[in-house]
């Protein structure tokens, strides 16, 4: 264990509840031109839960220039570093390595900035992960849509199901070459639907989900996106289909012409 891993793990113990990790960068590359695969490893590792992925996370970003020891003693209680909401693509126990994919757009803003530029060796701080977000399938059908944003979690989700689950998924990408390889149970129809500029609002999730033949039985979802799509879809599962509240997992994850910290501002306003 190295001096870091130690500090870490002393801070650990001693407040009784998981602190930071700094994570290593093993490897990084564009898994399409507009999403990025950051692969993490290390002794950092040791001990991380299995099985949360679609779980969410916090990753803290370092300063440009900031040492990896001065990084993390500033987690333990120096100025608090930038924070954004991501998501556990993937965690191989056999190997010790974490995935996480980024959206790429470019320098605005510092989790995209970090990762277009992350290589072998740099570091992050990382935080969680929750539960996955549908921990339990038990339904006769699933509806999955997801926008660049939220394709790690609908791509985790659908990994996870049975192998005979039958339903629709739909993925909202930014042009033909980000569709990608993702394990789909045989029986869920898959969309990909292009929408060039992610910031002008789109109807296209929502005109596809309205128009499907709805299937009796019970169904579960996993949505999320751009907050204004998701509202709309949000009243149509509940009082349209009347989808139970406990077999709907949707949620907003951005929303045009804001950021992350003004994003959740305003969830937490509307949730009041």
């Amino acid at each position: 264990m190295t001096l870091l891993s130690k500090v870490t793990q002393a801070a650990r113990n001693a407040i009784g509840r998981p602190s930071p990790r700094v994570l290593t960068v093993k490897d990084a590359w564009f898994l399409t031109p507009n999403m990025i695969r950051v692969v993490f490893a290390g002794p950092e590792l040791a001990g991380f839960p299995t099985g949360r992925e679609g779980g969410n996370c916090k990753l803290m970003i370092p300063d440009i220039g900031e040492t990896k020891e001065g990084f993390a003693a500033r987690l333990q209680g120096g100025l608090p570093p930038v924070k954004r909401t991501y998501t556990v693509r993937k965690f191989d126990a056999a190997t010790g390595r974490l995935t996480i994919d980024f959206v790429a757009h470019g320098d605005n803003g510092p989790a995209s900035r970090w990762a277009s530029q992350a290589k072998p060796g740099d570091f992050l701080g990382f935080a969680g992960p929750s539960a996955p977000k549908v921990p339990h399938f038990e339904a006769d059908w699933y509806l999955i849509a997801a926008d660049p944003s939220a394709i790690p979690v609908a791509a985790a989700t659908l990994e996870a199901m049975p192998r005979d689950a039958e339903g629709v998924a739909i993925f909202e990408v930014t042009s033909p070459e980000d569709r990608q390889n993702i394990d789909i149970p045989g029986g869920i129809d898959v969309h990909w639907l292009i929408q060039p500029d992610p910031h002008v609002p789109s109807q296209a999730q929502e005109d596809l989900i309205r128009s499907l033949n709805w299937p009796a039985g019970r169904v579960q979802t996993c949505i999320a996106g751009e907050s204004g799509v998701i509202r709309s879809l949000r009243g149509f599962l509940a009082t349209e289909k009347n989808v139970a509240r406990g077999d709907t997992y949707i949620s907003g994850y951005w929303k045009i012409g804001l950021v992350e910290d003004e994003h959740q501002k305003v969830k937490r306003a509307e949730a009041g």
